[in-house]
């Protein structure tokens, strides 16, 4: 990996460099995805059906669309039993944590004849998106789909793009089917988010969309929000390690090349504060590209997007830490707890050599649907929150509201608008 002194102009090109890997940035794509989404929204199912068969190479039609109970019972025959009892623990983490999200609605009562409050309304329909192929991933789906069920979603679709041979992993299945999907369908890419979005004679509107995908997926859902709502944009894996001179570069390399073989714009970098830990976390990571499955695509990311970025003390380091709000922050220094009380963006942070990411991605229990590129500086990961809605509660008695009319109309009034200072004032007409 390359090892950088940290300064201003390191600081703006990384900067710079990190930024390029915004779905926001990839416009070529977005006449495609548009045409599909308006085929989509004009031909319905036939929309999906085709462009199922171009781009999956699956014959998909009203009778196969639907995944059946006899396929999920083959999938259960298929997978390792040892897997599904993972699944399961990590469902059971992942519940308990998102269950400490749960909020009820209030009520707020006063003597003079006013109540004010929030009541809180499960989101009705959501569909979640799954990756296929090569990028499924179980873990994904629970993340997506437990805390929907945590909130009291009613119905919740799933779409997964299927094989040439129209199966799908027996994993995605499985997951999908503990946590409790009540739907799921064979379609994928831009075409299934457009279906969820506007409805086809086979998959219904729903009324948000979760989960992962390719850039026509990520740009798809953005190009339909506001005809329902998404959780976010996401962009490629990252992952930024905080480290001193107590930190172990066998661990650190290794944490780093976790995301690095997520795809080749996935993000891998240490900042730290020692010039003999930098050099050893880059000899341990070429080692271990040597030994790693996808030691190509490792390759690839840390060329593109991997540094290790030396800086002249810890103050410097938090800085460029903030400045970058990676989605994973991985704090190894001699104290992570007071480390972590100065880190004010990023996704999820991990506090010592034990906390690796990998722990977060399948088991910990916290979501791993993290603000990517950035935007840690003002979003959250997904949480309960964001399937549910807010109504605000207003209620005033004539004692209440003869306190304080005049206030409201005298404001109204201000404002030009003559109509809302009447309705007040009607009601208290002699």
């Amino acid at each position: 990996m390359r090892i950088l002194e940290l300064n201003e102009d390191t600081k703006k090109d990384i900067l710079n460099n990190l930024l390029r890997r915004s779905p926001n940035n990839y416009t070529e794509y977005e006449d495609k995805v548009n045409a599909i989404i308006g085929d989509v929204k004009a031909k319905g199912d036939a929309a999906v059906f085709d462009y199922t068969a171009r781009f999956d190479g699956f014959a998909l039609n009203a009778d196969n669309i639907v995944v059946t109970k006899e396929e999920i019972d083959q999938a259960y025959k298929e997978i390792d039993p040892g897997l599904v009892e993972v699944i399961r623990k990590a469902l059971a983490n992942i519940r308990d944590y998102h269950a400490k999200q749960k909020r009820n609605s209030w009520f707020d009562a006063m003597p003079k004849g006013t109540i004010l409050g929030q009541k809180i309304t499960p989101i009705a329909k959501v569909g979640v998106y799954v990756p296929g192929g090569k990028a499924a991933y179980p873990s994904s789906l629970l993340m997506n789909v437990i805390p929907a069920k945590v909130a009291g979603v009613e119905r919740i679709i799933m779409c997964t793009p299927p094989g040439k041979d129209g199966n799908i992993y027996c994993g995605t299945l499985v997951a999908a089917n503990e946590a409790g999907v009540d739907v799921i369908y064979k379609a994928g890419g831009a075409q299934a988010i457009a279906a969820m979005a506007y409805g086809t004679e086979s998959i219904p509107k729903v009324d948000k969309i979760v989960g992962p995908g390719n850039i026509y997926v990520a740009l798809a859902k953005k190009a339909v929000y506001g005809q329902v709502g998404i959780d976010s944009i996401a962009g490629p894996s990252e992952i930024l390690v905080l480290a001193d001179e107590t930190a172990n570069p066998r661990y650190v390399a290794a944490d780093l090349l976790s995301q690095a073989e997520h795809d080749e714009l996935a993000s891998a970098i240490l900042v730290t504060t020692s010039t003999e830990l930098a050099k050893k976390v880059s000899d341990e990571t070429e080692l271990f590209i040597k030994e790693l499955s996808r030691g190509e695509i490792i390759t690839r990311s840390l060329e593109n997007y991997g540094y290790i970025l030396i800086a002249k003390d810890m103050d410097e380091a938090l800085d460029i830490a903030n400045e970058i709000a990676s989605e994973h922050l991985e704090i190894v220094t001699k104290d992570p707890f007071q480390t972590m009380t100065k880190i004010k963006n990023a996704g999820a942070i991990f506090l010592g050599e034990y906390s690796s990411e990998p722990l977060g991605d399948y088991f910990a229990g916290p979501n791993h649907v993290i603000p990517t590129n950035g935007t840690a500086k003002f979003f959250s990961p997904l949480e309960v929150d964001d399937f549910i809605k807010k109504s605000s509660i207003v209620c005033y008695s004539r004692e209440a509201l003869e306190e304080i009319h005049e206030d409201i109309e005298k404001f109204a009034e201000a404002e030009g608008l003559t109509a809302h200072a009447n309705s007040i004032k009607v009601r208290f007409e002699r």
